[in-house]
């Protein structure tokens, strides 16, 4: 069995109701559990909320809702892997035994069925913990500086002040999308970010993280033209 879940508090603070609240004509949890359902990965998507509004939402987008998630799980510092090892918690208590699970974002419209297709393929093929979705920096990162209050600066890594950009590593990081995950390595609370993941490359423009105002703003404009060339 293989199952989606949707984390999707209630609380959002910086854009209230975030979740749910409309982006380019549809609640923002409605994209991800549309994409959940079009790839074909999964037996049930499921919305981990301790919310009742955001719950009925998406019933109406076609994911379930059979738990409601306990408050201690649901602040603003609570880490996503104890969230996605409550609700494989509760399948098994129900008596149903997922082997791997996907944690995908509520607030991710530009997640892509066949992304989570290939992450499901990485996870399986490479006997990983964890496949992700990741996007590259659009610098070097051994080239950042820091700057004091002073405004002056200086070198993260001094050692590559001379060095030529494409004499340095590729630099990922976390596309904030979705993460498949083996039972086990949710249940034994393993680490994401390790060796014992591998990364599904996205496109830096579909790694939009949607945390403020001005980000959802954004967001919508690149949504709506990606749309048009559709």
């Amino acid at each position: 069995m293989k199952i989606a879940v949707i984390p999707a508090r209630g609380g959002s603070k910086r854009i209230p109701r975030k979740n749910i609240k409309p982006f380019c004509g549809k609640p923002m949890i409605a994209w991800s559990i549309e994409a959940a359902l079009s790839s074909g990965c999964f037996d049930e998507v499921v919305v981990s909320t301790d919310d009742n509004e955001i719950a009925e939402v998406a019933k109406a987008c076609g994911a379930s809702a059979p738990f409601k998630r306990p408050a201690g799980l649901a602040d603003d510092h609570t880490p996503t892997v104890p969230v996605i090892k409550h609700a494989l918690e509760y399948y098994q208590a129900s008596g149903k035994r997922p082997e791997q699970v996907c944690c995908i974002y509520a607030t991710a419209p530009f997640v892509n069925e066949k992304d989570i297709q290939a992450g499901f393929d990485k996870l399986t093929s490479q006997s990983a913990d964890y496949a992700l979705s990741v996007t590259s920096f659009p610098f070097p990162i051994q080239r950042a500086l820091t700057m004091n209050e002073a405004n002056r600066l200086a070198m993260f890594y001094p050692e590559h002040a001379l060095t030529r950009s494409q004499d340095l590593d590729e630099a990922w990081h976390d596309a904030g999308q979705f993460y498949w995950g083996q039972a086990a390595s949710w249940l034994h609370e393993k680490p994401i970010f390790s060796e014992n993941s591998v990364g599904i490359a996205i496109p830096r423009h579909r790694a939009q993280d949607i945390d403020t105002p001005e980000d959802w703003t954004r967001a919508e404009w690149l949504f709506k033209a990606m749309q048009a060339e559709k």
